[in-house]
């Protein structure tokens, strides 16, 4: 599988070029090629060699802070299991807390399990030091000691978005209309800012609600960049690799095909968004036949506004604008469309989320036959 960058031999950047690089980067002007003369070699034999890499790309050429695998267990307790926050395919979290700054810290453990962590690490390393956004979860730093592979992140109080929608335990409070719509904004603006503003372009390939985090005020940031991939350039349309992510979430055409575009993205946020709208995972094999893949499930009901209420979620409890509700279905809808050209740009989303988003907007639930051009763009036939 090919991912961008990291080194090789015949390709080191020198340091002074690569701090002017990322100089430019952060002054906003265009960097086509600060990943393009990486390439990861993909012998697992070469671990030796990504471990010196990766410290020489770290010390005075990244933002994050390189931290030795001592501090990290002193900072978790030994990363004992009472700290222990998530678990997902690629390691473990764990809250941690850094004595030299005084700073919380969410502490992922990759699994020691083959190569393909190895280049998650260095991608997200790259990325998350490289893009900087309030919409991207900050790397505060890294450990590449040996065979450990351990990122540190600002810890988020609130966890993921997918801890607020499923399984709810009766103490903990449903996500209101509100909030939901507060944070779809924010992950639309994340992706907005690595589709649009990220210069050479960032296709996530991974957007769910796990890898959504919250802060004290239910921000969004979104997380785990270990799959991110340079979009197309120039006169090209799209990156061909292989095929990545969780299932359910993929857009159809990149699932059969490998081809991947943005419009890839904004599928899988059509996914999201539809969850935050229903409360139901996108693969749910707890439900009936019919209902546990998500999409198949709606997509009759997308067709008839008649039955939009049928898909709020039960936890809202009917607290939510009538209007509101068709026009974030509509929004999901357009998102899901099969063509992927028929797909809106995610900044067309974010336009459209802006407005359900805003507080005190005063909806007039009597008004369902409303001319408001998100409701009449429901293009799924």
């Amino acid at each position: 599988m090919s991912f961008f960058a990291c080194c090789t031999s015949q390709h080191r950047f020198h340091k002074k070029t690569l701090k002017k690089k990322i100089k430019s980067y952060h002054e906003g002007k265009p960097v086509p090629s600060i990943f393009a003369n990486f390439s990861l070699k993909t012998d697992s034999s070469k671990r030796n060699f990504i471990e010196g890499e990766i410290e020489k790309l770290g010390r005075g050429n990244l933002t994050s802070q390189i931290f030795t695998y001592s501090e990290l267990c002193f900072a978790t307790r030994n990363f004992h299991p009472d700290y222990m926050i998530g678990e997902g395919g690629f390691g473990r979290v764990y809250k941690g807390f850094l004595k030299g700054t005084n700073q919380v810290v969410a502490v992922k453990q990759l699994n020691r399990n083959g190569f393909q962590g190895n280049r998650e690490f260095i991608v997200e390393v790259l990325m998350l030091s490289l893009l900087h956004n309030p919409y991207l979860v900050n790397l505060v730093g890294y450990c590449a000691d040996g065979d450990q592979r351990v990122l540190v992140y600002e810890y988020m109080v609130n966890g993921s978005l997918e801890d607020h929608l499923f399984d709810l335990p009766p103490d903990k409070k449903a996500l209101d209309w509100s909030t939901r719509m507060k944070i779809a904004e924010g992950a639309a603006r994340g992706l907005e800012y690595l589709h649009e503003v990220a210069n050479p372009p960032v296709i996530y390939r991974d957007f769910k609600a796990s890898n959504i985090l919250l802060d004290e005020d239910f921000n969004p940031k979104l997380s785990d960049f270990g799959l991110a991939k340079l979009g197309p350039t120039g006169d090209k349309t799209h990156v061909s690799t292989r095929v990545m992510g969780t299932y359910g979430y993929c857009a159809p055409e990149y699932a059969s095909t490998g081809q991947l575009t943005t419009k890839s993205d904004v599928y899988s946020f059509g996914v999201v968004l539809l969850e935050m709208i229903t409360g139901r995972r996108v693969i749910d094999h707890m439900r009936p036949s019919g209902e546990q893949n998500l999409v198949t499930w709606a997509y009759p009901l997308l067709k008839d506004r008649r039955k939009f209420t049928l898909m709020a979620d039960p936890l809202l409890e009917g607290r939510y604008p009538i209007r509101g509700l068709h026009q974030a279905i509509a929004i999901a809808a357009m998102c899901l469309q099969e063509d992927a050209e028929l797909r809106p740009l995610i900044s067309d989303v974010v336009t459209a989320l802006n407005v359900l988003a805003r507080k005190n907007v005063e909806w007039s639930d009597n008004n369902n036959n409303s001319n408001n051009s998100v409701e009449r763009m429901i293009l799924i036939d």
